[in-house]
């Protein structure tokens, strides 16, 4: 029991720099985990890939003008965020694009941007520091806005869950009812861009969306209720990054990555055995009679 307890919870207890990292993780799983469960159902995750490298340019600029300043990498990645949701919506809306198309255009000229400016006026460091995070740095005024990211998001999307999940599976009838499903795209858009610029402080501009992504992911393996498919997400992420973070400390190994890898490792377990679409449901669903007698 000794052992256990000094593998599972001695870092937690001894270090406080583990103990808010640990804190982040939770409030990024509890915001990011319903935001990338939408995501996935509105079939925009590599859209919310290519926001979370639109958010670069702004941090970039925020970077230079105040060095690692929390507030000035938040308040211009949110800026460039916004700005690229924004813009994507109206060449949609104006021209022959489509939204994806868009987004992936400014998602390489962001990235690049981004990269640009943090290598020509900062050293190799501060570019791994914006590109792959530090969550181990977490202070409590980062914790704070984490936190405060979280809250907002959740609040947010309680306000306009109806509407949006509606926009979500059924935009004709939410346009029949007088409903505007633009405006809760934007809004939903705008809470994608706020848990990014929160994961931005701690994994990165490159892997901001993974705690996002991959727990939904998972989530949508066992669960086919939208309720249960937010609380399975905010769980795997929260686990990913408890164990991500014993992962790192104990074998010396990168914070970040080693939170994703694990995200990634429970994704592929539930590719394996989930019982809402993994491979277990496949394989019985070939097996049987129905099947070989060709009934659909």
């Amino acid at each position: 029991m000794s052992e256990l307890y000094l593998f599972l919870f001695e870092p937690f207890v001894e270090f406080s720099f583990m103990r808010r990292a640990l804190m982040a993780c939770f409030a990024l799983a509890l915001g990011s985990g319903p935001v990338g469960v939408l995501l996935l159902l509105r079939r925009m995750s590599l859209i919310g890939d290519a926001m979370a490298h639109a958010i670069l340019p702004g941090a970039a600029m925020g970077f230079l003008l105040a060095g690692f300043s929390l507030v000035s990498m938040s308040v211009g990645g949110l800026i460039a965020g916004l700005g690229v949701a924004l813009l994507s919506g109206l060449i949609s809306r104006y021209t022959s694009l489509r939204e994806d198309a868009s987004f992936a255009a400014f998602y390489l000229i962001s990235l690049a941007l981004g990269v640009l400016l943090i290598s020509t006026q900062g050293s190799n460091v501060d570019l791994m520091h914006v590109l792959f995070g530090t969550i181990l740095a977490v202070d409590n005024q980062s914790l704070l806005l984490l936190a405060s990211i979280t809250t907002c998001t959740l609040v947010g999307l309680a306000i306009i869950y109806r509407p949006l999940v509606v926009e979500c599976f059924d935009p004709s009838f939410l346009k029949a009812v007088g409903g505007s499903g633009a405006r809760y795209h934007f809004m939903f858009l705008v809470f994608v861009v706020f848990n990014l610029v929160s994961g931005f402080q701690a994994l990165g501009a490159l892997m901001a969306v993974g705690l996002m992504m991959l727990p939904a992911a998972a989530a949508r393996l066992w669960s086919h209720q939208l309720w249960s498919l937010f609380a399975i997400s905010s769980l795997i992420a929260g686990f990913s990054g408890f164990t991500g973070l014993l992962i790192s400390y104990h074998f010396n190994l990168p914070s970040g990555p080693s939170i994703i890898l694990t995200a990634g490792g429970i994704y592929v377990l539930s590719l394996l055995f989930g019982k809402e679409g993994g491979l277990p449901r496949y394989l019985s669903f070939s097996h049987s009679p129905s099947r070989n007698k060709g009934i659909s």
